[in-house]
């Protein structure tokens, strides 16, 4: 490899070798071994380590290899590290979640930690970063997990959120929309404390609430959730959306334009983060008044 090459291949970055990067990492600190010690036995620098590490730097199939015998990893997670690393890079990618909930990705958990900024809309529920613990569960519950997995579930949405107070963060955005506020989950002291969180979470200096009405109508832009996430460094912005069984991300250009676009239309339908907080707040009053059948209304 010619230095230019050499370079070049090092400042390229995409969500995917950094997802190989941050599975690199967890896999030498499983092994309990520190990164001097491994670059120096394989006769490497630290710092080619390090971007490897930081998905920074492309490298063999048989240096990974090399690496991961050094790390004693098991087989099941040797196969899941060589995926990533023979994946082609198009700019769209998918990451299955058939059998736990989309909490566990080890991209999308990356990519928030390192996102200075959020926009999310959810068509029909209120996002997994701003649930209230029994809401979780109720929802977590009612999947198709078996319920001895719910808890261990409901922490790590819980540990999720941790990404809410990240000092790095610019600010995170949040489109729900009414139909969600109304859409019964679990009992009503569930969506009581629901509502208070919402209401909670409106005055965070970088948090932006904003309800998308009914009356907005039936337009294209609602039909499907979409996340996008920009960060500093040089970094491509990152979008994803979920479905029951996968999530799929995207960094090609033309595909964040129309994410962006669709954010563009779902703030003109929504109202300001003034009116949503009264909306918001109304919603958390009438959850609150007592002998009331809410869920009857």
């Amino acid at each position: 490899m010619t230095p230019d090459n050499e370079t070049k291949q090092q400042r390229t970055t995409t969500a995917q070798s950094r997802e190989l990067g941050a599975e690199l990492k967890a896999a030498r600190r499983r092994a309990g071994l520190r990164g001097t010690r491994v670059a120096a036995e394989l006769d490497w620098s630290t710092a080619k380590l390090s971007k490897l590490e930081k998905g920074w730097r492309g490298t063999s199939e048989w240096e990974i290899g090399v690496l991961l015998g050094k790390c004693g990893t098991d087989k099941p997670t040797r196969d899941r590290i060589m995926r990533l690393m023979r994946e082609h890079h198009t700019g769209h990618f998918l990451r299955s979640h058939s059998d736990e909930p989309a909490d566990v990705l080890l991209s999308l958990n990356l990519h928030e930690r390192l996102a200075t900024s959020l926009t999310c809309y959810e068509p029909l529920g209120i996002p997994a970063l701003l649930q209230s613990e029994d809401y979780a569960r109720s929802l977590l519950f009612s999947a198709t997990h078996p319920p001895v997995t719910v808890e261990p579930a409901v922490r790590r949405r819980m540990d999720r959120q941790g990404v809410l107070s990240g000092e790095h963060v610019d600010g995170f955005a949040f489109y729900i929309h009414e139909a969600a506020l109304h859409l019964w989950v679990g009992d009503r002291a569930t969506m009581s404390g629901q509502a208070e969180r919402l209401v909670h979470l409106s005055t965070h200096p970088k948090l932006t609430l904003r309800v998308i009405p009914t009356g907005a109508g039936n337009h294209p832009a609602l039909h499907h959730a979409s996340t996008v996430l920009t960060f500093r460094n040089g970094l491509k912005p990152l979008a994803y959306g979920q479905s029951d069984v996968n999530t799929a991300f995207v960094e090609d250009e033309q595909a964040i334009k129309s994410h962006l676009a669709k954010h563009v239309a779902l703030s003109a339908l929504a109202l300001d983060s003034t009116e949503s907080r009264k909306v918001l707040t109304e919603w958390a009053n009438d959850h609150s008044r007592p002998n009331e059948d809410l869920q009857a209304s």
